[in-house]
Parts: C-alpha cells; structure tokens; sequence
C-alpha cells in the first residue's frame, strides 16, 4: 500500500454515553462472537461531501445522534467481563464509546478516492488501529472518529468484531444515520436474545501469554477497489450459467466469487498440484432452525471452505468453478450449522484468519449490507472504506456499488507481486474496472 504522511490534526476527544441508562441483562458471548476474540476490531467508514452545516453545530449533532443511538445499542457502550467460570459476556454499563473529532484539511475526497491503490491516509481515518477484540474488558467497545476532509467528511467507526457481525455493524450506522436526520425512533430494533443453538455452555480457553492475530499484520500489501457495474456483473452470471441446468442457477455473488479465485489462483502462480481454498463467511441467521431474525444483534456468522486443485481451477471454465462455489453455499443448511456448532463444542479456539497455506482467498462483508443507507441528512455517502483490521494477503470483502442494481465494489488485498498480476489478468479485467 502507498505511504502517506498526511497530517491528521486530532481537535477534540471525548466519551459519548447512552442517552438513557440500559436495562439490559449482561450478554452471554455466542460461538460465533467467541470465534472473533483474537480477531481486529471492524472498522468501517463513509465518505460524504461537505454537509452545510458549522463545525459546531456538526459535530454536536452527531454526538447527540450517538448518544440516542447508544440507548438503542447498549452493549456498544459496555465492556467485556469473564465470570469465574470462564464464560465471556457483555456488561452493558454505559460506560460509553470514544468520541473522536479530527482534522483533514490538506485531504480532498478526490485524493481519497482517486488513487490506484487504496491510499494510507484510511488508516489515520479510523479509530483503534489493529486493536484486538478481547481488549474490551478493559477499554470500549466502540469508538467513533468523525474527520472533516478539504471538500468532506469522513465518518469512521470501530466496534469490537466480538460484539457484532457486518449485519450488526450497518444496523448500528443506519440507526445512527436515522437519529442524525431527526427522526424520533429508529425504524428497525435490535433483537438481544441469547437462546439459539449458537449459545454454548462450553468454555473457550485462550493461550496463555500476549494474544496475537493468526497471521502477520505487517506484511507488505496492496489494496485496491475493483469496481464491477450492473451490466458487468448481469454477463459474469450468464457466463457462470452458460451450462448451469434452470434448477441451479448459479447467483451473482458466486459468479465474482469463482472469477476471483481464478484470477488470483493465476496471479499467485501456484502449483497446478497444489490445492487452493475459497473460504466464504456466511450469515446464518435464516440457515439456523429455528430461524434468526434479520435484526439478532452480534455475530451470526460461521466460515466454510470449497476447494480444488490449481489445475482445475485455472484450467477448467469460468462455469465449472462458479458451480463449486454454488454447490457448497446450497449445502450449508441448518444440519451444517450444526455440526459447526458441535466441532467447536469438542475444541473450542478462535477463529483463524489469514492465508497460512499461500493458496486461500477468503471474502467477509456482502453487497446485500445498506451501507449507502447511511444518510446523516446531507445525502448518501460518496464511497464506503475500511480500515487496516484484519488484512492479509488474500482477504476481499464486497460492498454494494453506490449506483446500487446490482454493482458491487471488490476490496482486493493482496501480496504486491499477485496483485500486479491480477492487474494484468484479461479475464478478471475483462469485468472489473478500477
């Protein structure tokens, strides 16, 4: 990624609380929120165009939205504690989140965006920079960084990936949009229960010493936005469908999926021997029986592998990957959220993220998140970024397309040399434009 020097000025901090004190029981963690101990932080932000309004009265006003949003989503303003028997939970005791307000003033939305490669600046746009999950039981849950650009604003959130899953997360913005707006009651409630299967009795005994991520967090990458419109996203499905019998239609978001894992498995120049892993995080909450609601609040997500030789995946069609990908996503049913459920029941651990074979491309978030949903009242957000946490060589993440219908923006990191590769990839190219 390119260096950056650029001055972030930090004006003011301070710690927003819930506008009325919570009356939520402590919150057990689930599987799947233990599953992210060792994990970053998520860290998420939109970029808007200048709103007409005085810095004061901004800033005020997004505190004031926080604070009302916070009563919505107390456990975002809590901490962790463990009990003595070893079980994690959220205590939701308005202890607040961190309130951030900086400076930009030599960055324009156009340096921000316009660059090849996702630019470093990002990363001093964020709050918590690559902070660990389990740190919550002593520092907040959330912070909040809202920094005004030469011609914008950015606002950046971190949360705790313990806590919440993409779905939450949006949930959360969305609601903090809607109060900065003026409206007197969110549109959607969360949902706290703590009585589906992804609760366990079992005990997850982390390692004794320094808990560290499961890969290296300083190895050199790129990261660049492919952007993939409607129509190119509408002749990569019927290209993944050429041979797809009408009973199995393969979808849009499968279709990406398999030009991805081809397009990099050639520009990581693996062995055609060697196996290569497609890993998908999935939203559970309607696999499940009985059935979460959309708006269960925390981590609602399981990861499952598809895999092939390199051969088969560079060698073989479009259409023949696309179906592999397909075939393992109609199989993740409720009896396969089970039986993840009672793998980690027999040994409980985190979640292992990153690339550990050199062969793993591994996709997080979902174009179906209402990220561009997030307006504050001065309109949409121009681009949605995220920050350094949880990046490795191999990571995507796929977010809607601000024209919306059906385009999707891919968040590619990858290892300099694989990423130039990629860059020179005709197939890839052929759909993806920068």
């Amino acid at each position: 990624m390119p260096s950056s020097s650029t001055p972030i000025t930090i004006i003011s901090r301070c710690t927003v609380v819930p506008h009325k004190p919570s009356t939520l029981n402590d919150l057990k963690l689930s599987i799947s929120d233990l599953n992210m101990l060792s994990c970053h932080y998520i860290q998420k932000g939109c970029i808007y165009a200048a709103p007409s309004l005085p810095q004061t009265t901004l800033i005020q006003s997004l505190k004031t939205s926080l604070s009302q949003t916070l009563s919505i989503f107390p456990p975002l303003a809590g901490t962790f504690r463990t009990s003595g028997s070893g079980h994690v939970y959220v205590h939701s005791n308005d202890s607040g989140v961190h309130f951030i307000h900086a400076a930009a003033s030599a960055v324009s939305v156009s340096d921000l965006l316009s660059s090849k490669d996702v630019p470093n600046t990002f990363q001093q746009l964020f709050p918590f920079h690559k902070k660990l999950n389990y740190t919550a039981h002593f520092s907040p849950i959330m912070a909040v960084q809202v920094t005004e650009l030469a011609d914008g604003v950015f606002i950046g959130v971190a949360v705790n990936h313990a806590v919440t899953d993409g779905a939450s997360l949006w949930h959360f913005f969305n609601t903090f949009a809607e109060f900065s707006r003026g409206a007197a009651s969110p549109s959607r409630l969360p949902d706290f229960r703590r009585d589906s299967i992804l609760v366990s009795e079992a005990v997850l005994r982390l390692p004794d010493g320094d808990l560290k991520v499961s890969f290296n967090a300083n190895e050199p990458l790129r990261e660049r936005i492919f952007g993939f419109s409607r129509e190119s996203i509408r002749r990569l499905k019927a290209e993944a469908n050429r041979r797809a019998p009408p009973e199995n239609q393969i979808c849009s978001e499968d279709s990406l999926c398999a030009l991805t894992w081809r397009a990099v498995t050639r520009a990581r120049k693996i062995p055609l021997s060697k196996t290569t892993t497609f890993r998908m995080a999935v939203n559970v909450r309607s696999r499940m029986e009985p059935k979460l609601g959309d708006n269960y609040f925390g981590n609602a997500i399981q990861s499952f592998a598809t895999c092939a030789t390199a051969e088969e995946v560079v060698c073989r069609d479009l259409s023949w990957s696309a179906k592999q990908l397909n075939k393992s996503v109609r199989a993740y049913d409720s009896d396969a959220v089970k039986r993840a459920i009672e793998d980690w029941e027999c040994e409980p651990q985190c979640f292992a993220l990153g690339n550990h074979d050199g062969a793993t491309v591994q996709m997080g978030s979902s174009p179906r998140f209402p990220m561009y949903d997030n307006d504050f009242g001065w309109g949409k957000p121009v681009a949605v970024r995220s920050g350094a946490a949880n990046k490795f060589d191999g990571k995507m993440s796929a977010f809607p397309g601000r024209d919306g219908g059906g385009s999707v923006d891919l968040e590619v990191v990858l290892a300099p040399d694989a990423m130039a590769a990629l860059e020179c990839d005709d197939e890839f190219m052929l759909y993806a434009s920068g």
